[in-house]
């Protein structure tokens, strides 16, 4: 062998053997902290013995005697699988993550400073139900006996080894009640309402007056979309479903729009418009069963691990003591089950979306504001951040009585003309019982009972849906909604003039809006209007999703019904429906045209399109391409960059409406010099820039475009797998995957037209319940159930998931027993 070879041999024979070394290091490392799932354990603060039984895809059932050993033990269990997850989730809420990360993330610390969800938290523990502070004590105890059983980085997480090489000296806390609640704060601001809208409205008016930017947010439309709640109205200051409709004034838009940015979003959910969900119920005079179905798919940000743990917490015996028998999805970090059933009833939840937050325009001195003619004392409060590898950071909070001063440390959230501030009010600083409503609807047996429980529910404000095996179906709005004394929440208001301020006292629960048995057979919600403002008073919000999803189930379920009786594989495939809604009003349009060049092969595509977008269809793929030029070419000349649109049902409306106007200035690019461009110039720009961009991107024959190779989603670890650095973004993240649908199908796969098709918000998981025999529930779960990296649960469901496939979802202790492959007993 020459000897250049022979050298190169040498150095390759190293290499091989230094990778198969660290290959074999990583390997150690990475299975060092997987959780022991067989065998016995002994965990300290048990009064007595647990079992839990793990089927193949690692989702754990825990049956236990008493109360708090179940919650001890899904904390122990919860830390098991996702520890990392929930510290780096409480040091989010708590704006601690510079302590983690270094100085990269001091602007989220201060911001969440600011907004102090941890304080809150604090304030709301005491607070609670002294039952709930003991399941929150048990729940912190089982998670502090793992810690204490795991003290070193290998043991805990691979995230932990990584972070050791920039951090060496991070130890995590102990586990404590107030770490659970404070990630019902992140859930809150993950779920708030239209507070981007707000200030989007207010960035809008800084180029257009304000008819112009009124075009944009057009009101929902009642004639055409159905609203969640189709009977009853206000009667004697309780909402009754049987009362005749009445009437009230359209309220009048406030005024005064100051130039706002955005502030921060601290759960990875940046496109707003792409978070939404869907829920509906059949009354089991429709089902084939006799008994009700129920489905729910939350749309939420894509994240890996999921936002969702799948769970089983049963108490052997059903007792006063010990009143638990639900199964569903779980957050790591808060012990309960959020959706789900009990063995009597189940329920599902969407966001409602009512306006729950306001920025108020603030004229601050020194340190005092003005408030009715008077200047009061701001109140304020110190901060210290610490920053690994640098200098602690403090900073000053100060606070009117409408909320925290957000301008000073979140970027862009500038005031404009005669304020020189801006405060956040928002309904989620103040402290709540949502943790109480989780145990309430956990041990639920009736719809009195779940009513008493939806009652309790202050943040996020949600729709619930109900069925239990009675046969009863049902929906309640809950959560605390407040009362404006003048303005309807859409633009930023003045502070100083009192005129907006809040009543003290929310809407009444009794007067929010509530259906039992409704007389169509079935409720739909997909984040549309709950009621028609004609039959109902209480300002809700001025801006509804736009109806397209719910309308698009609304006519699934009614065909189903026609067609037969439904089962769960109608409501499977219903979820899985990826039908465009606007396809019908804009391909005409389209169609109409004239066009000329190689994008007229294009547009032949359209001309046969059943409207769907499945993985293979190439219609799907120009049709959304043409979406996208047809937004950003009618609109980003006209917008600043944050108030631009991003795709979602809210733009379907505009679009429709200025389809009927081809002279309206929308269609007009002011950036070219004497032209005045009109609805067809714009359209066929739009055809001709769409082809083109595929062409590039996916061939010139516009046959084999694929939908699904544009429309990818990449499953990103919400802290290290957006270090920026290759190899260690490569041990956590996963993907790409093909992904069906889009942002307002039913298969709700969003993506931003302002970047590219990537998709950024998903069914983050699905759920059929079947009440005639809930161990035939379904479910699956966007990635898996560890949040290990490399374990065979870590992204399991993903391919599943991707395919629409559901998991039997068992609740039966005969049927988790059959299905187990790991059994692990725990004894005090």
């Amino acid at each position: 062998m020459p000897r250049p070879l022979r050298w190169f041999a040498r150095v390759l024979t190293v290499l091989l053997a230094l990778a198969l070394v660290l290959a074999g290091v990583l390997v150690y490392t990475v299975r060092k902290s997987f959780p022991q799932v067989d065998g016995s354990l002994r965990l300290p603060g048990l009064t007595g013995s647990v079992e839990i039984y793990r089927d193949k895809s690692g989702i754990p059932h825990i049956y236990a005697d008493t109360a708090a050993d179940l919650f001890t033990a899904q904390g122990f269990v919860h830390a098991q699988d996702r520890f990392y997850e929930m510290d780096f989730r409480r040091h989010t809420t708590a704006g601690r993550l510079s302590e983690l990360f270094g100085k990269t993330t001091l602007g989220t610390d201060k911001a969440l400073r600011t907004m102090g969800w941890r304080k809150v938290a604090e304030q709301e523990v005491p607070e609670l139900a002294q039952d709930t502070q003991d399941y929150l004590n048990a729940y912190a105890n089982g998670v502090n006996a793992w810690l204490a059983a795991n003290p070193n980085a290998s043991d805990r997480s691979l995230e932990y080894s990584v972070l050791k090489l920039q951090n060496g000296d991070y130890r995590p806390e102990k586990w404590t009640a107030v770490d659970s609640v404070a990630w019902l704060k992140a859930m809150a601001w993950d779920l708030r309402s239209n507070m981007e809208d707000e200030i989007d409205r207010a960035l809008a008016l800084t180029k257009l007056p304000k008819e112009r930017v009124e075009q944009l947010y057009p009101g929902y439309p009642y004639d055409r979309h159905a609203t969640i709640v189709n009977e009853g109205t206000i009667d004697r200051g309780r909402f009754d479903q049987r009362a005749e409709p009445r009437r009230r004034a359209t309220p009048a838009l406030t005024q005064g729009a100051a130039t706002l940015g955005a502030v921060p979003d601290m759960i990875g959910t940046e496109d707003r418009d792409g978070i939404g969900s869907n829920s509906w119920v059949i009354s089991g005079e429709h089902t084939a069963s006799g008994k009700p179905l129920l489905a729910n798919d939350p749309h939420l940000s894509a994240q890996m691990p999921s936002v969702w743990y799948q769970a089983g917490l049963h108490c052997r015996k059903i007792t006063e003591e010990c009143p638990y028998d639900v199964t569903g999805f779980t957050f790591s970090g808060m012990p309960g089950v959020i959706i789900g059933h009990t063995d009597k009833i189940s329920w599902g939840f969407t966001n409602l979306g009512p306006d729950v937050a306001d920025l108020f325009l603030e004229k601050v001195e020194g340190d005092t504001y003005l408030h009715k003619g008077e200047q009061q004392k701001l109140e304020t409060r110190q901060e210290q951040i610490k920053v690994a590898g640098g200098s602690p950071v403090t900073i000053t909070v100060k606070s009117t009585l409408h909320g925290p001063l957000i301008n000073e440390v979140i970027e862009d959230a500038r005031p404009d003309g005669e304020a020189n501030a801006v405060a956040l009010q928002w309904t989620a600083l103040t402290p709540g019982r949502t943790m109480d409503a989780v145990f309430a609807l956990n041990r639920a047996g009736d719809w009195n009972e779940f009513k008493a429980a939806a009652a309790l529910f202050d943040v996020p404000s949600q729709n619930l849906i109900y069925a239990d095996t009675s046969g009863k179906i049902g929906y309640q709005a809950p959560g605390r909604i407040p009362v404006r004394l003048r303005g309807d929440g859409t633009w930023p208001v003045p502070g100083w003039t009192g005129e907006y301020d809040w009543k003290t006292a929310p809407i009444p629960y009794d007067q929010l809006p509530s259906v039992e048995d409704p007389a169509e057979g079935f409720v739909v919600t997909a984040n549309n209007a709950v009621i028609d403002p004609k039959r109902y008073q209480p300002l809700l919000t001025e801006d509804w999703a736009h109806g397209y999803r719910s309308e698009r189930i609304r006519d699934r379920v009614k065909e189903a019904i026609k067609s037969g009786k439904v089962d769960a594989a109608t409501m499977s495939a219903i979820q899985q429906d990826t039908y465009n809604g606007f396809a019908e009003t804009l391909v005409p349009a389209l169609m109409r045209v004239d066009l000329a060049g190689p994008s007229g092969a294009a547009r032949e595509l359209l001309k046969t399109w059943d409207r769907t977008q499945g993985l293979d269809s190439a219609p799907a793929a120009y049709f959304n391409a043409v979406w996208r030029q047809v937004l950003t070419l009618t609109f980003n000349d006209d917008l600043p960059e944050q108030a631009r649109p991003s795709g979602g049902d809210r733009w379907y409306e505009v679009v429709r409406r200025l389809l009927d106007a081809p002279s309206d200035p929308f269609w007009d690019d002011v950036t070219t010099k004497n032209r005045t461009e009109t609805r067809d110039d714009i359209l066929r720009q739009a055809l001709a820039s769409a082809h083109q961009e595929l062409a590039e991107r996916l061939g010139t024959d516009v046959k084999s475009w694929r939908w699904g190779d544009l429309h990818q989603l990449e499953l990103v670890n919400g802290s290290l797998g957006t270090s920026g650095i290759g190899p260690v973004e490569a041990l956590f993240n996963r993907g790409p995957i093909a992904a069906p649908g889009s942002k307002d199908a039913v298969n709700a796969t969003g993506w931003n037209v302002q970047r590219d098709y990537a998709v950024t918000a998903v069914p983050s998981m699905r759920m059929i319940i079947d009440l005639s025999d809930l161990d035939k529930s379904q479910w699956i779960n966007l990635t898996g159930a560890s949040g290990h990296a490399f374990h065979e649960n870590y992204w399991d469901q993903a391919e599943a998931w991707a395919k629409g496939e559901l998991l039997p979802m068992r609740s039966k202790p005969e049927s988790v027993k059959r299905a187990a492959v790991h059994t692990l007993r725990l004894s005090p």
